[in-house]
């Protein structure tokens, strides 16, 4: 007999051994998916002297460490820039003056529907814009594009009656938008908004298109040299981990964020005793009878 919750049946020793085996095979298959791609490494000679010897020079560090800086730089232009044509956009979007909801919209469609290097390829080539200023040009047309959807329906998911409720306080817009709904729709919106400014911060290496020497640039050049046997695969493999790491700080700081704002203390109740009999109010009055 298996036991039950409110949702599922708890497994029995049948199911549990069934489960068991298929995370053993599950195991053993990933082992040998990596144990393949280890022995194609070994085999094609990625772990040679040769190929990891740049990374031992101080020229090529400094030139890593540049790239990751410029990187870092045009995120930083990106992310900001791209956070206030969002909420520009998005307020155009919620207005109630139909010509500026026809001007955003169109803005809008029409920036998220254009290949971000087309953008920035675009504004370097035709407009003759420097490398930095226009790959952080596309990224904030594309990404503010975007984030605007994102927060016109975070605050259009927000129960109406809070909305409402406010109007029939007296709030102007202005105040039901900044003091009511859009405290409300941040929480609802922050994994949409970090998802999004992950986005921007892996586009920022398309720069290297335009000769703009950011990170991957900087990879490039190494990748490419003769003079180590074209370590390709060994840029790759110390690249790769500094981009998946600056994307875990970013979620974990929007997560650290989130779980501050919750335990904010003016947020906490506070706690009030029962009245007894004869306990006087606040204001020195007697209780109210029933």
């Amino acid at each position: 007999m298996t036991q039950s919750t409110a949702l599922y049946d708890i497994p029995g020793p049948h199911t549990r051994k069934r489960h068991l085996l298929y995370g053993v095979l599950s195991t053993a298959l990933l082992l040998a998916l990596v144990g393949w791609i280890l022995y194609l490494l070994f085999d094609t000679e990625q772990f040679t002297g040769t190929k990891w010897s740049p990374f031992a020079y101080e020229g090529i560090q400094e030139l890593l460490l540049r790239g990751l800086g410029n990187t870092l730089k045009a995120f930083a232009y990106a992310s900001v820039l791209s956070l206030a044509l969002g909420g520009l956009l998005a307020t155009g979007r919620l207005s109630d003056h139909r010509v500026f909801r026809w001007v955003a919209t169109l803005f809008v469609e029409f920036f998220r529907a254009m290949p971000v290097l087309v953008m920035i390829f675009f504004i370097f080539v035709a407009l003759k814009v420097q490398p930095l200023p226009a790959l952080v040009a596309g990224l904030t047309l594309y990404n503010g594009s975007v984030l605007a959807e994102v927060f016109r329906t975070g605050v259009n998911s927000v129960d109406r009656g809070q909305r409402e409720a406010a109007y029939a306080l007296g709030m102007r817009k202005t105040q039901v938008m900044t003091h009511v709904l859009v405290p409300q729709a941040v929480r609802a919106m922050l994994p949409a908004i970090i998802s999004q400014l992950v986005v921007a911060l892996k586009d920022t290496s398309l720069g290297f298109l335009i000769t703009y020497e950011e990170f991957l640039h900087a990879g490039k050049l190494i990748a490419s040299n003769l003079d180590y046997d074209l370590p390709f695969i060994p840029v790759v493999m110390v690249i790769s981990p500094i981009y998946i790491g600056m994307c875990v700080l970013l979620s974990w700081f929007a997560t650290w964020v989130a779980k501050k704002e919750r335990r904010s203390p003016k947020t906490k109740a506070v706690e009030v005793p029962p009245a007894g009999p004869g306990t006087l109010l606040p204001g020195g009055g007697p209780p109210a009878g029933p």
